[in-house]
C-alpha cells in the first residue's frame, strides 16, 4: 500500500475540467467527437506520466437530450432528475472513449459537504488517491441528483479548484470556449489583448473578469476564482480554448497558449500556510525519537509504530500537533484516525492495524502530503 501511495504522489496531477457549453455543442447534446479528441489527448498525458483527473459538467445537459427536452427545467428536482439520466451517458461515453487507449475511468460524484467536513475530505482524497493508483482515470462532477442549493458548488470551475486543492494538484487546466482571459471582452473590443501569464489572485483580475452578472455560473470571473483558490495548495492554473487541436497536448509540450495564472507561494509554503492559518489544532501526537527522526530528516509519512501517547480527542481529518518528548513541537497535519482509535494503534506496526480495530483506513497516523514540519 505504501508503496503505491508513493507512486501515486510522485506523478504530477493534472485537474483538468470540461464546461458544459463544450460538452454539448452550446446545448445541442453530447459533441461524441470533440469528447473522444480530449480522451485521445489525456490518454497522451497520461502516458507520458501526468496523471490526469478530469472534471466534467454536462450531466444535466445529457438528460435533457436524452428525455427529448429542448429547454432547462427550473424546478430543482427536475434539474436533478435529468442529472441523473444523463449523467448514466455521459460516463458510458467517457469509458468507451478511454477504453480505446486501454485506460478504465472511475466517476466520483461530490458535494460541497463532501470537501467541507474534514473526515469526508479525507475520504474523498483517499478514494480519488487510490483510483490515480491504479491508472484510472477519475471522472468527477458534482452531485447534481441529491445536491440541494446550500450545499451546491454552483458552478464546476469552484469544483475543479477544490479538487486540485484535495489532491495538491500540479495544475488546473480549463477548458473554455474562449482563447483565455482577454484585458477586455473580446466580443466588443477588437483591440482586446489575450493576458498570457498573471499571478493568481490579483485584485484586477476579477475586474478584467467582469464580476459576477451574467457570467456569475461558468464565465471568466468564477474560472478566475478557481485560480485563486487552486493556487492555495500551489497549483497553477491554465484557461485555455478546449476546442483548439491537441490543446493538451501542446500545453504539456510548453507550447504559450491560453492564460496562465500562476501561485504567488510554492506549493510547499501554501499548504503550509492552509494548515497553520485556516485550522484550529484539536489534539496532539508524542513521538519517540525515531519518529522525528525520520519527519525531520526523511520527509516521511508519521506510522502508528512511532507514537508514544495520544493527548485530547479529535476525529479523523481533523488537525493535530506533534511532539517530541521534551514537548517542542515539531510537526502538524491531518490525522487519519479519531483520539479512540489512534490510542489503541499507537506503538504497532501498520500491518497490525486491520487486526487490532477491525479495518484499516490508512497504513500511516498523518500522511506526509497532509503534514508540515515545522
Amino acid at each position: 500500500m505504501s508503496n503505491g501511495h508513493k507512486q501515486a504522489v510522485n506523478r504530477p496531477v493534472w485537474v483538468i475540467k470540461i464546461g458544459s457549453a463544450l460538452l454539448t455543442a452550446d446545448g445541442k447534446g453530447l459533441d461524441q467527437d470533440a469528447i473522444c479528441s480530449w480522451a485521445r489527448q489525456i490518454a497522451h498525458l497520461h502516458k507520458q506520466g501526468i496523471s490526469p483527473v478530469l472534471v466534467s459538467s454536462g450531466a444535466v445537459a445529457a438528460g435533457m437530450q436524452r428525455m427529448g427536452w429542448t429547454q432547462r427545467p427550473h424546478a430543482l428536482y427536475q434539474q436533478q432528475a435529468a442529472a441523473a439520466i444523463g449523467q448514466m451517458g455521459l460516463i458510458q461515453l467517457y469509458e468507451s472513449a478511454f477504453q480505446q487507449y486501454g485506460l478504465h475511468t472511475a466517476q466520483i460524484l461530490l458535494t460541497h459537504e463532501d470537501l467541507a467536513n474534514r473526515k469526508r475530505y479525507l475520504n474523498a482524497r483517499s478514494t480519488l488517491r487510490e483510483v490515480l493508483r491504479l491508472n484510472v482515470v477519475p471522472v468527477v462532477n458534482e452531485n447534481d441528483s441529491v445536491a440541494i442549493d446550500e450545499i451546491r458548488f454552483g458552478d464546476n470551475d469552484s469544483l475543479a479548484a477544490m479538487v486540485a486543492n484535495l489532491l495538491e494538484a500540479d495544475r488546473l487546466v480549463i477548458l473554455t470556449d474562449q482563447d483565455g482571459l482577454f484585458d477586455a471582452d473580446p466580443r466588443y473590443h477588437d483591440d482586446a489583448k489575450l493576458i498570457i501569464k498573471a499571478t493568481a489572485g490579483d485584485p484586477a483580475l476579477l475586474n478584467l473578469a467582469g464580476g459576477s452578472g451574467h457570467l456569475g455560473q461558468g464565465g471568466m470571473f468564477t474560472k478566475v476564482q478557481a485560480a485563486e483558490r487552486a493556487a492555495r495548495s500551489g497549483a497553477s492554473t491554465h484557461i485555455v480554448n478546449g476546442r483548439a487541436k491537441d490543446i493538451l497536448i501542446g500545453l504539456h509540450a510548453g507550447e504559450p497558449v491560453g492564460t496562465h495564472l500562476v501561485s504567488a507561494s510554492g506549493r510547499v509554503a501554501a499548504r503550509k500556510q492552509w494548515l497553520a492559518g485556516h485550522m484550529q489544532v484539536a489534539g496532539e501526537l508524542v513521538l519517540d525519537d525515531g519518529a522525528v527522526k525520520v519527519l525531520q530528516g526523511a520527509g516521511r509519512s508519521l506510522l502508528p509504530v512511532g507514537v508514544t501517547e495520544v493527548r485530547g480527542e479529535f476525529a479523523r481529518g481533523e488537525l493535530v500537533r506533534c511532539i517530541n518528548a521534551k514537548g517542542r513541537e515539531v510537526a502538524r497535519g491531518l490525522v487519519n484516525y479519531d483520539h479512540r482509535e489512534a490510542g489503541q494503534i499507537i506503538g504497532h506496526a501498520s500491518d497490525r492495524i486491520e487486526s487490532i480495530l477491525g479495518y484499516v483506513d490508512e497504513p500511516e497516523m498523518i500522511h506526509r502530503d497532509n503534514m508540515v514540519v515545522i
